[in-house]
């Protein structure tokens, strides 16, 4: 019938076990994205509780997604949990410290925290990220929220 050689059998083996991963990973996938498009859903119509728990679910299977721990702050803070919050935006910062957006985040939550002094340190880094990437219509954006912010406190 068939001669099966050794090396037929291992070049077999190693298509059959690279499929399955393969598979494996597409469901994997596929599961985290179905969770985290539910979150999305959730949170648009304002259900930040249980946009919270699909989006913690998503971080579970992939924890490094920096889109889904902001949108976890942006879920915590809508709620009221600003000190959860401020972990997620700064967990952002340390993991990818060029991301304006999770500077922004940050800078909404101190605030809320009446942490005025580090939300303005946070927001000047904001905007010398800005200018760095070449968006100056944005970090003059950031420079009118720190002048308004300038006034308050005079």
């Amino acid at each position: 019938m068939f001669d099966f050689q050794p090396s037929y059998i291992i070049a077999i083996t190693a298509v059959i076990s690279s499929i399955t991963l393969l598979v494996y990973f597409s469901w994997k996938t596929l599961i985290t994205s179905n969770l985290f498009q539910k979150g999305v859903n959730l949170y648009q119509q304002e259900n930040y509780k249980d946009a919270e728990a699909a989006f913690r679910q998503v971080i579970s299977r992939n924890s490094t997604n920096d889109g889904v721990h902001l949108l976890l702050g942006d879920s915590l803070m809508q709620q009221s949990k600003v000190e959860e919050a401020t972990q997620q935006f700064q967990e952002v910062i340390d993991r990818a410290p060029k991301k304006v957006d999770a500077y922004l985040r940050l800078s909404n939550a101190l605030m809320r925290q009446e942490k005025k002094g580090e939300a303005i340190a946070t927001l000047q880094k904001a905007r010398d990220l800005c200018l760095a990437q070449r968006q100056p219509e944005k970090a003059e954006q950031i420079n009118s929220i720190l002048q308004k912010i300038s006034k308050n406190n005079s």
